[in-house]
């Protein structure tokens, strides 16, 4: 769903009033039987001003960012922890996550470490699994996230059947070498450098928690 935009009238407002202005001159012009020199120059003046307007008013069409559009995310609010996690691996996990979901743009959270899904919160799907595919082996090879800025253009979309299937946005950060934090967002080109600079100190975080074995799993 398409979010209103509050300031379309306002930026379309200088347009309206220089071709408003440019009309009644042009109006008055073809009225005027005698022109004078005075009002020869006043016509030029007008007419730079309406022009100005006008201009002013594209301008503002082209830098004003337009917010992107969002969608109602398919699935269900939830928030699963792997069972067998310790207490501080909980703790730790559901901290990350509702830091995540009440500061970025993320809807849907999967953290996946050393081939179990540890966390699932936020809008889910049914489908639960998490299998690797390229996108996130890559990410574990070159311990670098991939944003994916608008989801559906890419083929490899496949293989995040465990997001909510009209996802548009993915953010996979690696937590250390054996894990990945997956992101997903209810609208394209979402997140900003500042959104990606902080799940990346939460991922680092979350890589010294999760790295200390005897602190992960009950035993």
């Amino acid at each position: 769903m398409t979010q209103p935009d509050k300031n379309k009238v306002l930026r379309m407002l200088p347009i309206i009033t220089g071709g408003l202005g440019g009309t009644l001159l042009m109006i008055n012009r073809f009225f005027t039987p005698n022109l004078l020199a005075s009002q020869a120059r006043s016509d030029v003046v007008g007419v730079i001003l309406s022009a100005f307007l006008i201009l002013t008013g594209l301008l503002w069409q082209q830098i004003q960012s337009r917010s992107p559009d969002t969608v109602k995310l398919i699935g269900e609010s939830g928030f699963e922890l792997l069972p067998e996690l310790s207490e501080i691996a909980k703790t730790e996990l559901a901290w990350a996550s509702s830091l995540l979901l009440s500061n970025t743009v993320t809807k849907t959270i999967i953290i996946w470490y050393e081939g179990k899904v540890l966390l699932r919160r936020g809008i889910l799907p049914s489908e639960s699994q998490v299998q690797p595919g390229a996108i996130l082996k890559r990410v574990l090879e070159k311990q670098k996230p991939i944003y994916l800025v608008d989801l559906k253009v890419y083929p490899g979309r496949i293989e995040f059947n465990y997001l909510p299937e009209n996802t548009q946005g993915v953010i996979c950060q690696p937590i250390g070498n054996n894990g990945v934090m997956i992101l997903g967002a209810n609208a394209p080109r979402s997140y900003t450098k500042q959104d990606e600079n902080w799940i990346s100190g939460i991922a680092d975080k979350l890589t010294y928690t999760l790295s200390k074995k005897s602190g992960l799993f009950h035993f």
